[in-house]
């Protein structure tokens, strides 16, 4: 069964400077589980098919003047359907504009809804709102590896314990790149087509060199060096060399990883005495910005020679990794 993600409200308020009217209890006891939010237009007409009551439930100018057509027990028997629904929290937007109808308040603590004001416009505080949701309770793992970012492309970099990826992060950093996460990387899946990593919040900043120890890298190279999360567009694997084993050496294939359900484009990147890894993944890097853009190097070069060979897709799975 997937991990439920929630969101405490008392966060939201905090995030977002909201002013707590009414609460039936702690804010912090409230939880948000649904990264969508409702305007409530058709439920105050009376229409609640396909109506999901685990939203959070906002009402701007548009609704409050449509209520104002309404007499005060008109408007008692409309909250009351949409308060008895249970949705988890009520949030007033537009404070300058809206002074909310005594009727919510009463009829908020007959059904316990949290009833919260904003001084944000409505369409401005609702995009707020689902960007953040969609990060706090987005589906996520958490992988042994590094996350770095090499000339702005996000690059996970995974392999068996021992086998360099913090030694290569430590030069890559000394060459101006960014560390996100060392050892545990937390991976959200934030749309269909996006994963974003981060670091625990216990380690951040900190690598550990065997035979070094533990260092903090925003101490030791500044706070350019370090990041709080990154977009991941790049997973490296990082393997010893296995002489019985055909490396990729055109690179026409198209290889990905799936993580949570999203391709990822994935190398693999054999390690033998001698190689200069941080040089290697700074390349990697900048070869995927230019397939991004359209452009193949090993496609020229098979064009240049007059050979048409098409090129293949495979996916590994991230678990069998």
């Amino acid at each position: 069964m997937p991990q439920e993600f929630y969101v405490g409200l008392d966060v939201l308020v905090k995030e977002f400077e909201l002013e707590a009217l009414y609460s039936p209890s702690d804010l912090s006891e409230i939880h948000i589980k649904n990264n969508d939010v409702n305007r409530p237009g058709l439920q105050l007409v009376g229409f609640y098919e396909y109506y999901d009551n685990s939203r959070i439930q906002i009402a701007g100018k548009a609704e409050f003047a449509y209520l104002g057509l309404y007499n005060e027990e008109e408007r008692n028997e409309v909250f009351n359907r949409l308060f008895a629904t249970n949705p988890p929290v009520f949030i007033i937007a537009r404070e300058i504009d809206i002074e909310p109808f005594p009727e919510i308040m009463s009829v908020a603590a007959i059904h316990k809804v949290p009833v919260l004001r904003s001084k944000e416009s409505t369409s401005t505080f609702m995009a707020k709102l689902i960007a953040f949701l969609n990060i706090k309770l987005a589906p996520r793992i958490t992988r042994h590896g590094v996350l770095i970012e090499v000339y702005g492309e996000g690059m996970l970099i995974l392999g068996d314990s021992g086998v360099g990826k913090s030694e290569t992060a430590i030069e890559l950093i000394k060459r101006g790149h960014r560390l996100i996460a060392d050892d545990a990387v937390e991976i959200r899946r934030t749309s269909n087509i996006t994963l974003v990593g981060s670091s625990p919040d216990n380690i951040r900043h900190f690598l550990e060199l065997r035979g070094v120890g533990i260092i903090n890298a925003r101490q030791l190279f500044g706070i350019g060096a370090v990041k709080v999360s990154e977009k991941i567009d790049l997973v490296v694997e990082m393997e010893l060399w296995n002489p019985e084993k055909v490396y990729e050496r055109m690179g026409m294939d198209n290889h990905y990883m799936a993580i949570l359900g999203v391709k990822i484009p994935h190398l693999t990147i054999p390690v033998k005495p001698g190689r200069n890894l941080a040089v290697i993944l700074e390349v990697a890097a900048m070869n995927n910005r230019q397939k991004k853009m359209g452009y193949n190097a090993a496609q020229e070069l098979l064009d240049n020679l007059g050979l048409n060979i098409e090129a293949s897709d495979t996916v590994k799975d991230w678990e069998h990794s």
